[in-house]
């Protein structure tokens, strides 16, 4: 391909994107990015709050002459802010799919998530016909299920444009060890303690088992995507094994302790409540809820298998929050160390409190 836009290209998902776009040969990647990075790497960077207003008339600047747009931007925190988390999760992916449409480009590829899927069984996996109506208790699900909705009636209004689903299980890799532990840790623990041996035991519940994939596989995946003109609609994706509580357990060489999920979902609200960390109970709730997916059409179809097991992209995560790893990119940058991480808290807090910035 000529010409790609990759919209959230900065992120966990995007730089394996990326990569892999500059591997099958594509001669022009452009990068859209509310922060855009100090290094090109290759791409060239466009910086664009796609939740603004005006994000509309911008994108479709940038989208004109494109033949695939990528899209994976997506804010998780501010966790306490929720209207600016649909702002540009849910508002800003309309936009980006309207300009889709008002720029020509015929394909667009988005990646939604395991967390749009209604309620389901643990026992069995499902196809992508499951429900994508989310969890109701958690902002993350709501919002991935409003865009599977946008998308639906894009489909009927743009039927001309080819439109890819992703939907990844959790996408782990090494170098976005210090986002995530941004986004779900916060400030508080330190993460030089977060090793397998200093893990002795796993708390455990009764429907904990859950799907993993690297973030590199979650990329080869959109490259296939864009490589192949007759892939189209939805696609799970996932590695093996599924992490129940027996694998979490090999995995991490602890002990499992059974736990009331009550108990665990009480204890995380307090923490949120207190501001000790910076996600709310609604993503236990997901956790909790989402089914396990067949990844059967992937493979088949797109001839996608990954590289990586599911237990290696945890462990990977693991040791990169150990050594507080990271990449060059704002989203991406390493953790600082804890005693600084703290301070930026409580300064954080005189001023309305964690979360109530952009990350």
């Amino acid at each position: 391909m000529a010409r790609v836009v990759v919209v959230g290209a900065s992120g966990n998902v995007g730089s394996r994107t990326v990569a892999h776009l500059r591997e099958a040969g594509v001669e022009e990647i452009v990068g859209v990015a509310r922060r855009t990075p100090d290094v090109s790497r290759g791409v060239h960077w466009v910086s664009c709050d796609i939740g603004a207003p005006d994000a509309f008339n911008q994108l479709t600047r940038v989208f004109e002459g494109a033949e695939a747009v990528v899209h994976l931007a997506w804010q998780i925190q501010p966790g306490r802010s929720l209207e600016q988390l649909h702002r540009t999760n849910v508002v800003g992916s309309r936009h980006v799919a309207d300009a889709v449409a008002a720029a020509g480009v015929p394909t667009l590829l988005y990646a939604s998530s395991v967390g749009a899927y209604s309620a389901g069984p643990k026992d069995r996996a499902v196809d992508e016909s499951w429900p994508t109506e989310g969890t109701s208790t958690s902002t993350y699900a709501r919002h991935k299920a409003a865009v599977e909705r946008a998308l639906d009636r894009f489909e009927r209004h743009a039927p001309d444009v080819r439109l890819v689903r992703f939907r990844p299980g959790l996408v782990f890799q090494r170098e976005a060890a210090s986002e995530i532990a941004r986004y779900f840790l916060g400030p508080y623990i330190p993460l030089s303690a977060i090793r397998r041996r200093l893990i002795p035991m796993l708390p455990t519940f009764a429907r904990l088992a859950f799907q993993a994939v690297h973030a590199d596989d979650v990329g080869a995946a959109f490259a296939r995507a864009l490589a192949d003109t007759s892939a189209s609609g939805a696609y799970n994706l996932a590695a093996d094994p599924v992490l129940d509580t027996a694998q979490l357990a090999e995995a991490l060489r602890a002990k499992p302790i059974p736990v009331p999920f009550s108990v665990i979902r009480a204890a995380g609200d307090l923490a949120f409540r207190a501001r000790l960390v910076p996600t709310d109970a609604g993503w236990l709730d997901m956790a909790a809820a989402v089914p396990l997916m067949s990844t059967h059409r992937a493979r088949t179809e797109l001839g996608w298998v990954p590289r990586h097991s599911s237990t290696e992209a945890l462990l990977e995560l693991i040791d990169g929050m150990q050594h507080q790893a990271g990449a060059p990119t704002p989203p991406l940058l390493a953790m600082p160390a804890t005693a600084r991480r703290v301070a930026d808290a409580v300064r954080t807090a005189a001023h309305g409190g964690p979360g109530s910035e952009n990350p």
